[in-house]
């Protein structure tokens, strides 16, 4: 294990973004110190600590393993925030993420593994055709679900979205407790 952990490595640990970790550093959450280079380093009790504190499960708990883990990728923070509350005050106790944008979605899913996606198809840099498409071909993902979230989503488009590997679609806007229900579905919660 490692003593000196960089913002990249602790943001792994934490499954969060590296912005997230930089925040945290700097409004005095995680004691850290600067390389001469300017690279921000943390000592790995201090970032143990603030992982116990916060409640964030430490690596290879068991806890940890036994939680569901959810991105949702949307780039409307209201939907987001809206998603993430109500999924993480649900009473299965899910661990719930965001990304905001493609490019942190595909970081997060490959360190933050998740169990299901919400995705919004229509977001600037994401083509939700083809981030379905890609999950179900790669071997490492395809058995993670995805829900997909769209305002113009039509029978035809429904369609298309399952034939690419959608789990469910609704359209915007969506009751949350349907949401919530389907989600509890889709792992035989209920």
């Amino acid at each position: 294990m490692e003593d000196v952990l960089t913002v990249f490595k602790a943001s792994q640990l934490c499954r969060v973004s590296s912005k997230t970790i930089i925040n945290w550093i700097d409004s005095g959450h995680i004691k850290a110190y600067k390389t001469v280079g300017g690279h921000r380093r943390i000592d790995r009790r201090d970032l143990d600590a603030f992982m116990k504190k916060q409640g964030i499960p430490l690596p290879g708990t068991d806890k940890e393993d036994q939680k569901i883990r959810i991105l949702v990728v949307d780039d409307d923070p209201i939907i987001v925030e809206t998603i993430v509350q109500a999924l993480e005050e649900d009473e299965f106790d899910y661990e719930v993420i965001s990304a905001a944008d493609g490019f942190e979605a595909g970081l997060q899913v490959n360190h933050f593994a998740p169990h299901l996606m919400i995705l919004d198809i229509m977001m600037p840099d994401i083509k939700g055709y083809d981030v379905c498409k890609k999950i179900k071909e790669n071997p490492e993902t395809k058995e993670m679900k995805i829900i997909v979230l769209s305002a113009y989503l039509d029978d035809e488009k429904f369609k298309k979205m399952k034939e690419y590997g959608a789990d469910a679609c609704f359209s915007k806007p969506f009751p949350l407790a349907q949401l919530k229900e389907e989600v509890a579905r889709m792992f035989e919660l209920r």
